[in-house]
């Protein structure tokens, strides 16, 4: 692949991407996605039975540009692209896409090692393939072992993710459904956040919202722990200010996980069977903080506190842990 870029305004740049398998070359905004057009139908047969051109050097500026979006949370989002590693998670971001016939979620490219059968779920995938050695492949996982490695995806962000700035204010579009939303409160540990990702989709939750101070859902370790659910669940990336819109557009109720402990001014509910029950037709938002520092203030100040009862002198439980059991006991009823 060959790259070059090019353009008369400084300020709008276009970079031109030559895939290796098919001689093609796509320009693209910087702000876009790396998406070739589709070809005709007889066009996508005839590529499958052409040998894709096989890469093997690191310094290769299709390995760098993956390796930028692995990397590099801006070149992510400028890009509208992220690197997905292993053929599980690909193959579920494949099954809800297909599921939903979501064409926002759409594989860009599908990297194979040399000489491997294409995994299968994934064989009908319209996506173009490129063949790479296990050194470059070793490359792009960021994994000293490949042996259980076969398969890495460039796939497009998903229309379902919105990094919000201060001016935008329009609840409706962030989720279809706001009944139960998490809301994570500077989760800066990339497999606490993307577990608890993937165990909000698990219980059917409607959405999930990024204060302040959380790592990025695209980072390689939040998508190797989240198993693709960073594609699978409406995202926003917003302030208090979004959140607090977001709570009086749908008369949302806010509690915050907090272990019950002394010198606590506010009092502490207890997680329970008829706690839930009394809440159950409420729309609500359930506030995560991290481990290390715990919730921010105006969380502490804003919400209602809920703990989980413990046996022993545990002062807490690890976040995800502990998320798994609320989001359990607190997902929603069939609607």
């Amino acid at each position: 692949m060959q790259c070059s870029s090019s353009s008369s305004n400084p300020h709008c740049q276009c970079v031109s991407i030559l895939y290796p398998q098919t001689n093609k070359i796509w320009s693209f905004k910087r702000t876009l996605s790396v998406t070739p057009p589709p070809p005709p139908p007889q066009q996508q047969r005839a590529s499958r039975d052409e040998k894709p051109k096989l890469i093997t050097s690191v310094s290769n500026p299709f390995v760098k540009h993956c390796l930028k979006l692995r990397n590099c949370s801006s070149y992510r989002r400028s890009h509208g692209s992220a690197l997905v590693v292993g053929s599980t998670p690909i193959r579920e971001i494949c099954r809800f896409r297909d599921s939903l016939q979501d064409e926002s979620v759409l594989m860009d490219c599908l990297i194979l090692p040399d000489q491997a059968e294409i995994p299968d779920g994934l064989d009908k995938s319209t996506a173009s393939i490129v063949r790479v050695s296990s050194i470059v492949m070793r490359k792009l996982s960021g994994l000293q072992s490949i042996d259980s490695i076969d398969a890495v995806a460039l796939v497009k962000i998903p229309a379902s993710f919105f990094d919000v700035d201060y001016n935008q204010k329009n609840c409706q579009k962030w989720f279809p459904s706001a009944h139960r939303i998490l809301v994570l409160d500077g989760i800066q540990d990339p497999g606490n956040l993307g577990t608890l990702l993937r165990t909000a989709v698990a219980f059917r939750w409607d959405g999930v919202f990024l204060l302040p101070g959380c790592c990025d859902p695209f980072n390689e370790k939040a998508l190797r722990a989240s198993r693709g659910a960073s594609f699978q669940v409406p995202l926003v990336s917003g302030s208090w200010n979004h959140l607090e819109f977001l709570k009086e557009e749908f008369h949302m109720k806010l509690l915050a996980g907090h272990p019950e402990h002394e010198g606590l001014v506010k009092p502490v509910c207890l997680l329970s069977p008829s706690f839930c029950d009394s809440i159950s037709d409420m729309p609500l938002c359930l506030v995560l903080g991290s481990e290390g520092s715990g919730l921010s203030e105006k969380s502490l100040q804003a919400c209602e506190l809920v703990s989980i009862a413990m046996a022993g002198e545990y002062e807490s439980l690890n976040v995800s842990v502990a998320g798994g059991i609320f989001l359990y006991m607190l997902q929603p009823k069939s609607r």
